[in-house]
């Protein structure tokens, strides 16, 4: 076994795992490929470049984007230390300047005496070394075919489609109805019904709402199995009604009749938090999904959790290929970061490369690998990725709707938020402390 570790990629997460790791003892060589090898998205050579917005989320600390940040903040996050140098003004939003802190991020590794960069590109995976694969949405074809093959994955998903997640809370339950298809599964869904009027009111604003236009390198071949809702809208006034929007045997419990149309809504986690509009994976801009979609019965009021998207990606089937410690589980020296894991969003990949990096640091240590409580920000994101149901993973941000239910009732909503902020810095302090996590 070298006496190394090796991270490939260089973005948000390699850079966090090659930090942490070297932090704590441990030699790194880091593989980025450019500037010797460019993506349509990178301009520089600097690592860690954001390539499509400034802004790492929101900075509120009782958001779930500011715990999972706090979080971080505990583990000396290099990404967060950067972003705070680099920072312009945006309100409670974490902008930054994007050179100066891709500039930083690259000047804190390379004169790290733990950690040697290397500007070349990497096919395959060293079998001799504890290794992180962090290399993000543009991983290269070779080292995806290399992925797929270690995964024994028939592929990896290039083009994401995700569909917009629903707090439970802000959900009318006076209006939907709990049932599955032709009484197959239970009550497993949540059905909001439509008769005809308000289905051709929200097909109308479907077809002429506003959407999301692909950069140059994203120009998207859609798969009929993944279709974004307006796509299929497009189609023809009835296509819906013999798509997602079936209302085929579902008739409504409290009349006995079938509705004109039916969107159904399918458990997002264990705890019932969070509900995912199935089958309405969209470009629509956020304030279009917002506006448009709480036009469903049932949903007039809907808290998103996440927004529905369509863009590239490049992430395994977590929960079918992912130990909770971020190892594969059919080759434990090999622990994937960032949005390979699937999650979405800068910080949420900064935080997966800080949690490989640490795990393969101990890994070569020879101490036991560690895993945040589900409690945490951290806990949660890791529970989603390795608890949920392989058939219909998809990538997810940070949210609220990740973390357990409190072990109360609070009606008040932010003194619900504090709460589970509260319990969350405790128990990832605690977590921190018994395992030496300086």
């Amino acid at each position: 076994m070298r006496p190394e570790i090796v991270i490939v990629g260089g973005g948000l997460a390699g850079s966090e795992a090659a930090w942490q790791a070297a932090n704590r003892g441990m030699k790194v060589i880091l593989y980025e490929m450019r500037p010797k090898e460019s993506t349509p998205a990178h301009k520089t050579g600097y690592l860690a470049e954001l390539v499509c917005s400034n802004s790492l989320g929101s900075n509120d600390p009782c958001s779930a984007p500011g715990i999972l940040k706090e979080e971080m903040r505990m583990l000396n996050s290099l990404i967060l230390q950067a972003a705070e140098h680099a920072k312009v003004p945006a309100g409670s939003a974490l902008a930054v300047d994007r050179e100066c802190f891709a500039r930083e991020i690259t000047a804190a590794l390379e004169g790290h005496g733990n950690i040697r960069i290397l500007r070349e590109e990497v096919d395959e995976i060293p079998s001799d070394a504890f290794s992180i694969i962090a290399t993000g949405p543009l991983t290269s074809e070779k080292l995806a075919n290399t992925l797929r093959t270690l995964t024994q994955s028939k592929n990896l998903a290039f083009y994401d489609a995700i569909s917009p997640i629903i707090d439970a809370e802000s959900i009318n339950m006076e209006t939907v109805f709990r049932a599955s298809r032709y009484g197959k599964g239970g009550e497993d869904y949540l059905n909001c019904p439509m008769d005809e009027p308000t289905y051709h009111a929200f097909y109308e604003a479907l077809l002429t709402a506003e959407k999301v236009q692909a950069k140059d390198f994203e120009q998207i071949p859609y798969f009929e199995g993944c279709l974004p809702i307006e796509v299929m809208a497009e189609r023809g006034r009835q296509t819906l009604l013999f798509g997602p929007l079936k209302p085929v045997g579902l008739p409504d419990p409290r009349t006995g009749i079938l509705p004109y149309a039916v969107v159904q809504l399918r458990a997002e986690n264990r705890h019932g938090s969070c509900y995912n509009i199935v089958g309405f994976q969209t470009k629509l801009t956020y304030p279009e999904q917002r506006r448009v979609f709480r036009m469903i019965p049932g949903l007039e009021q809907a808290e998103f959790l996440r927004y529905g998207s369509v863009h590239r990606n490049t992430f395994v089937n977590a929960p079918a290929v992912l130990k909770d410690t971020l190892q594969l589980k059919a080759r434990e020296k090999i622990f994937l970061a960032g949005q390979l894991v699937g999650v979405e969003g800068y910080v949420e990949s900064a935080a997966m490369g800080g949690l490989a990096g640490i795990n393969a640091a101990r890994g070569l240590q020879g101490l036991p690998l560690v895993v945040p409580p589900p409690t945490t920000a951290h806990g949660a994101l890791i529970t989603y990725l390795t608890t949920s149901d392989p058939r219909h993973f998809q990538p997810i941000n940070t949210n609220f709707g990740l973390f357990p239910p409190l072990p109360y009732r609070l009606r008040d909503r932010q003194q619900k938020r504090q709460a589970i902020r509260q319990r969350a810095l405790q128990e990832f302090q605690v977590w921190k402390t018994q395992f030496a996590l300086f």
